[in-house]
């Protein structure tokens, strides 16, 4: 089985994360963490970098490492490093995602998660991120 190599960001602000609607592809609809893959020579946190700036227009600060998910979907090993992020301004731009929201602790079960980022979301809520 192919395995793929992504980041994610868990941006959060106030209490609260960023979470973006899947807009394409077979997870369109499904929720999940901003983020993409890892150029070869790239580091993790220059690719999460990167992969925000194209898919929110946003530059962000990457922090420390949350947990590492990992999922076998049917074609494919997921295995997706999630960091803690801030945004360096208010600036954000969907460019890929068809919705996102700013959730916290009380509705973030509310979300349809795509299977690794259920991982991300207990991730958060046993670490007490927010």
């Amino acid at each position: 089985m192919k395995s793929v190599a992504v980041v994610a960001a868990v941006i959060a602000k106030d209490g609260k994360i960023f979470a973006t609607k899947r807009g394409y592809g077979e997870q369109a609809g499904g929720w999940e963490f901003p983020g993409g893959k890892v150029e070869q020579g790239e580091t993790p946190e220059a690719a999460l970098a990167r992969e925000i700036k194209e898919e929110l227009d946003a530059e962000i600060a990457v922090g420390e490492h949350l947990v590492t998910a990992e999922y076998d979907y049917p074609t494919f090993h997921l295995s997706m490093r999630c960091y803690i992020c801030a945004l360096e301004s208010d600036h954000l731009t969907l460019l890929e995602h068809s919705d996102a929201r700013w959730v916290d602790l009380s509705d973030i079960d509310s979300l349809d998660w795509l299977p690794a980022d259920v991982q991300v979301v207990d991730a958060i809520k046993a670490m007490g991120v927010l």
